[in-house]
């Protein structure tokens, strides 16, 4: 703030005025009113941020392909520079291009994604042989490791499996930082994981023979082991984990066998024939068939709540609500909001499709079509409402993670939507 102080000075008493003061010169007043105009613009300049872009677009081509962290946009794309089919990673902080690099060995990349101050990108070898991973880091772009085999992660934990091209098969846990191995342990027969965002991350490995062990992902210590056959073993089999289960699904009988992780333990069976896969629905288990519907089970005794015909996949719950989905083969039934208790229809979202989340987090977003290539863009919620419309965009292949919304444009660049 600027104070003027204007001398009024000194006040006499007398009846007789004197002579008028000779008003003050007026040199130098334009350049001090000068300087306190610039001195309030630039506060009120500094004080109002910028406006950002609600929507811009970003180069992308044929065979590039998108993904999306936080605010940052990586794409992933033939290496215009280079020879060999090889591929550059650029990344963008709103319209800008903050780097890009290389991504020697890579031909297809799978995964791109932030962890730990890096930029892990994991996907195929140029002569499609085998799998290798590239690590940045994220504010610079500047090296950080490389290895071959395919990096992914479990919660906050960073594991691989080796490459192909090794004589063993393996589950490393790596140091995110420099991709320093941990752990190892030699991996037959099949693997699964378990893992809550505020729980432990553990990994199950169950061979042909032997003991089935649960082991801490974190630190490569095995928990418990048990032979889950010590007579004999049954015929084939599909092994999947959820919600400290570990679910055995039956071939031969059709029943579903589950095994508390902590114990190893048998904790109850069903006989469910036909069953695809079981995801959390909110507090129960909800067994998904081959040909769509679905059935809610405790998961503390398999006892069957409730079990629907049309349903299928359930893409979020929560205040006892679940959204599900349809089955693969009829995308265009839409969504739907049930009662988590009693499978009850609360409202029928005929028409919308989910777009795809990148990341976890974001609001659950849904289009529908409008004709001419165009889409109206709504916000999901569960209390039944209709969806919140959000505008309209043209584009295909929708992703969204918790800030930004991507979609390709009709000649190949990408259009991104600020979200918040």
């Amino acid at each position: 703030m600027v104070v003027t102080l204007i001398d009024l000075g000194e006040l006499r008493d007398d009846a007789t005025p004197g002579p008028a003061p000779r008003p003050p010169r007026a040199v130098g007043r334009p350049f001090r009113l000068l300087v306190v105009l610039l001195v309030a613009l630039l506060t009120l300049t500094a004080a109002t941020p910028p406006r950002r872009p609600a929507e811009w677009t970003l180069p992308g081509g044929p065979g590039s392909a998108v993904f999306v962290s936080g605010d940052v946009v990586y794409v992933v794309r033939p290496d215009r520079a280079g020879a060999g089919g090889g591929r550059e990673l650029l990344a963008y902080r709103g319209d800008r291009e903050r780097w890009r690099r290389p991504l020697p060995g890579v031909g297809t990349a799978v995964s791109v994604w932030e962890q730990d101050g890096r930029v892990i990108v994991a996907g195929r070898s140029v002569d499609d042989t085998d799998w290798q991973t590239v690590t940045y880091d994220a504010v610079t772009g500047a090296d950080a490791w490389r290895r071959p085999g395919i990096a992914f992660a479990v919660g906050r934990v960073l594991l691989m499996q080796s490459a192909t091209s090794d004589t063993a098969t393996s589950i490393v846990g790596l140091d995110p930082a420099d991709g320093r191995t941990l752990w190892t342990e030699l991996l037959t027969g099949s693997l699964g994981f378990d893992f809550e965002p505020a729980g432990p991350a553990r990994m199950v490995l169950s061979p042909a023979t032997g003991e089935t062990m649960v082991v801490d992902a974190r630190t490569g210590a095995r928990l418990v082991a048990r032979d889950l056959y010590p007579v004999r073993r049954p015929g084939p089999r599909r092994l999947q984990i959820v919600r400290g289960l570990l679910l055995e699904f039956r071939d031969g009988d059709g029943a579903v066998e589950a095994y508390d992780l902590d114990t190893l333990r048998p904790r109850w069976t069903v006989a469910r024939k036909l069953v695809g896969h079981v995801e959390s629905c909110g507090a129960l288990l909800c067994a998904v068939g081959l040909a769509g519907g679905m059935t809610a089970l405790d998961p503390a005794t398999g006892v069957v709540r409730w079990s629907v015909d049309r349903w299928a996949g359930v893409p979020a719950a929560g205040g006892g609500r679940l959204l599900v989905g349809v089955a693969d083969t009829d995308m265009d039934a839409g969504l739907a909001v049930l009662d988590q208790d009693d499978g009850r229809l609360i409202a029928d979202l005929g028409g919308w499709t989910l777009v795809p989340q990148h990341e976890s987090g974001g609001p659950l977003l849904a289009t529908r079509p409008l004709g001419g290539g165009r889409q109206l863009l709504a916000e999901v919620n569960l209390s039944g409402d209709p969806p919140s419309a959000r505008g309209t965009l043209t584009g295909t292949g929708c992703t969204t993670g918790v800030a930004l919304l991507v979609c390709r444009r009709p000649g190949g660049d990408y259009m991104v939507r600020r979200l918040t």
